[in-house]
């Protein structure tokens, strides 16, 4: 038998509180996504962090943690502390029992992200077969689900795609499944990099046709369409850049955006694209821009 307590806190507070499992006593600390939200690595080699994170800790049945418990509940970095408890878990169970909770998912009427231990539930379906990891992106959160559901509808047969802040590489697989003829990722962290190499293997996708870049290392190209879903500040410092990754009459897709952030992003775009009708789900916007001639 083992135990576990859950944490949620914010990315900044990660490591002190780690530090304080691990001195408690714990076998394992696995920090995690708590809203499968979208990161942006800023600085090369910073360590790209969710804004809500989540830490469990994992410890021997025989260890009292009375004493860990008393002491998070008045920690002003735990943000669950009137909700947190210990919970036990069988020694067969305590590794996989977190898969039950992730399921297929649709977007739209043909995509489905699907975990490697389940079958499709349509095997005819653009399935992308993905399991969660530390690179977001299994689509649970609204800012990935309306990039998915935005790329399920599009026209993407021989298009050229990039996938700005590609973190585990789904929005590029989901492009180059749908038929993309070429999918540049782009990412600050090597970690994201490396994640959306395995996952495009993973999922079949021919070597050449999904490539993983660092920003510095992207070709110069002019793109059909460029996918960005991050956050609203490197949004802002990216808008020219990005204007001069798309070709006249090509797509931007940005995401990461707070509905009270969409109106100024939409401004400072309007400068390169025709801004459509944002999509708003759960709090978070979707901007679409067409390229300017």
């Amino acid at each position: 038998m083992w135990q576990q307590i859950l944490l949620k806190l914010r990315a900044e507070h990660s490591a002190e509180l780690e530090e304080l499992l691990l001195e408690a006593g714990a076998s394992s600390v696995t920090l995690m996504d708590a809203e499968d939200q979208a990161v942006f690595q800023k600085e090369p080699g910073a360590t790209p962090l969710w804004d809500k994170s989540a830490l469990l800790g994992l410890f021997p049945i025989e260890n009292n943690l009375g004493s860990l418990v008393a002491t998070l509940q008045f920690h002003p970095q735990v943000l669950n502390r009137e909700s947190l408890q210990v919970t036990a878990l069988e020694d067969q169970a305590w590794e996989r029992a977190w898969m039950k909770d992730f399921q297929p998912r649709q977007f739209g009427e043909r995509l489905w992200i699907c975990p490697s231990w389940q079958p499709p539930p349509d095997p005819e379906a653009v399935n992308i077969m993905l399991d969660p990891g530390m690179a977001f992106g299994t689509g649970t959160h609204a800012t990935t689900a309306m990039c998915l559901g935005w790329l399920e509808q599009a026209q993407l047969q021989s298009k050229e795609v990039i996938d700005y802040g590609s973190g585990s590489g789904v929005l590029a697989i989901g492009a180059a499944l749908l038929g993309a003829g070429q999918v540049y990722a782009v990412d600050n962290d090597p970690q994201a990099i490396a994640a959306t190499i395995d996952n495009s293997h993973r999922n079949n996708i021919p070597q050449q046709t999904i490539t993983a870049h660092l920003p510095k290392t992207l070709p110069k190209v002019q793109s059909d369409i460029l996918l960005a879903n991050i956050l609203a500040e490197p949004l802002h410092e990216l808008a020219d850049h990005f204007a001069a990754l798309v070709k006249p009459g090509g797509s931007i897709v940005l995401s990461g955006i707070l509905t009270e952030q969409a109106g100024p992003l939409s401004e400072s775009y309007g400068r390169w694209f025709a801004m459509s009708r944002p999509e708003i789900r759960e709090g978070w916007v979707l901007l679409h821009g067409t390229r300017k001639a």
